[in-house]
């Protein structure tokens, strides 16, 4: 069994290591996207506009109440099709082709944009309001006071919902398989067919999702730790 496992010409190990950095770079370029796009979701649902307010918990809900496959597949196959018939509107031949790498970072940036926002909104009004008040009291702008005191304390709390966050992206990243995109768990099931051996090959992805959560929580951990210096609960 070992034997389809080893590294060089001879095994699948490489393969399944270059599905595994894949799957690190998916999980990396999804978060920075999402990131922004939670910040500006939980900036909406903390507006004093009623109706951004209601878009954004909308879109909440949708994502939320929507099977994250589905909504990979709605992205690939969807923003494909609406690319072409605006290039198509516009008087472009040919048609373009969305890469299955950015189609799922897109797809997994929006789920994960809609889970943050919650996080992010939270950790906001988690900030005592007696650091605003005392900031415009020595005559800081709402902008100043919102840059240097509040987005700056609200990381102390998001952290640790991020993390957690992290760690389900990371597993969700499995889903970008059904748009053959040569992830983890792909390059598995394609080595298992192979082989004719697919416990193997699941063995040994799930060993390599383990090793990547695990890293990723002793990194979580430092960062969280870090950003609580100085803090005193009461």
């Amino acid at each position: 069994m070992f034997d389809i496992l080893k590294l060089g010409s001879e095994g699948w190990g490489d393969e399944l290591l270059f599905g595994a950095w894949i799957t690190v770079q998916l999980a990396i370029a999804s978060l920075g996207l999402g990131l922004i796009l939670g910040l500006l979701l939980a900036g909406g649902k903390l507006s004093s506009f009623p109706p951004l307010r209601w878009i954004c918990h909308a879109y909440t809900l949708i994502i939320r109440g929507v099977p994250e496959f589905l909504i990979i597949m709605i992205v690939f196959f969807g923003s494909e099709r609406m690319i072409n018939s605006i290039l198509k509107s516009m008087g472009f031949e040919g048609g373009y082709e969305i890469s299955p790498f950015l189609a799922a970072t897109v797809g997994l940036a929006m789920i994960f944009g809609a889970y943050s926002s919650e996080v992010f909104r939270g950790a906001f009004e988690a900030v005592p309001k007696g650091q605003m008040e005392a900031a415009k009291s020595v005559g800081m702008s709402n902008w100043q006071a919102f840059s240097r005191i509040r987005f700056k304390q609200m990381w102390r709390f998001a952290i640790p919902g991020l993390g957690n966050l992290w760690m389900v992206l990371i597993k969700d990243t499995s889903l970008a398989a059904v748009i053959a995109l040569e992830e983890l768990l792909r390059v598995a099931k394609l080595g298992g067919e192979s082989e004719q051996n697919p416990l193997a090959f699941f063995a040994a992805a799930g060993i390599l999702y383990l090793i990547m959560t695990a890293l990723s929580d002793i990194v979580r951990a430092k960062i969280e730790k870090r950003a609580r210096r100085g803090f005193v609960s009461l």
